[in-house]
């Protein structure tokens, strides 16, 4: 019985050069070379038919900046002869939202295709034609998709069996259950004057994981009420009253 093969981001670049970038050290970076994932950066403009390898044209309709053309960016996916099951991404500013939940669904699969746009962005005919799924890393504009594609592919590959040290680094972070992870501290006992919460030296284990979670909790509804908008409420307490976090910072 043969291993599957190993999880694989294809990147369709205008700037290949820019892969595995700061995926090539760290945590990564040794998965990538021990062969526990894998990268393929292809350069769009080696799809052009022109002498002058163009890829983009002024904007139908008029407009500034240029668009990514549709022949030769569908020319550049088809040459990837991806496998039908991955998907295919479109790193993009209008895209959905990228969540941990879509993060864990990739990094579960077989690994995607993602096409980092440039300029004004990509002719919609291609995105429907080469059925694109556009994905947006937050409500801001960067000059390409390229970074973009790379925060994708570190939140996928950190995720992938074997990469990270403890499987349980996976599971107590920002978003595994919808919340904002709580604060984290370390030696030195005291720093300027602030102790580490007695709480978290205690030894009772129960008490940390009630304290840790009440302080996601306050992180949650004061930080991000969207997400904690999304969270279901707590049952009643005994007296009939629903139960509010508290940004409590000791035990």
């Amino acid at each position: 019985m043969t291993n599957p093969p190993p999880w694989r981001a294809t990147v369709l670049t205008l700037f290949p050069e820019m892969f595995p970038g700061p995926l090539g050290v760290s945590l990564a970076g040794r998965a990538l070379a021990s062969g526990l994932w894998e990268i393929e950066a292809r350069d769009i403009r080696a799809s052009a038919t022109d002498r002058h390898r163009s890829v983009d044209d002024t904007p139908a309709g008029g407009g500034p900046g240029m668009v990514l053309r549709a022949d030769v960016l569908a020319a550049a996916i088809d040459g990837a002869e991806i496998n039908p099951e991955r998907p295919r991404l479109l790193m993009s500013p209008r895209g959905r939202p990228l969540t941990q939940a879509r993060v864990i669904e990739l990094a579960e699969g077989p690994g995607p295709l993602i096409v980092c746009g440039r300029f004004e962005g990509v002719d919609q005919r291609v995105i429907d034609g080469r059925g694109l799924e556009e994905v947006s890393i937050g409500d801001y504009v960067l000059s390409g998709g390229e970074i973009a594609a790379l925060a994708l592919i570190d939140a996928c590959v950190r995720l992938l069996p074997g990469v990270m040290g403890k499987e349980a680094s996976g599971t107590e972070e920002s978003f595994s259950e919808g919340l904002l992870e709580y604060p984290q501290y370390t030696r030195p006992q005291l720093f300027e004057g602030v102790p580490i919460p007695e709480i978290l030296t205690s030894g009772d284990h129960a008490r940390v994981a009630s304290w840790r979670r009440a302080q996601s909790e306050a992180l949650t509804a004061a930080r991000r009420p969207d997400l904690w908008a999304q969270i279901p409420p707590k049952p009643p307490n005994r007296a009939g009253r629903q139960k509010t976090p508290k940004n409590k910072t000791d035990g």
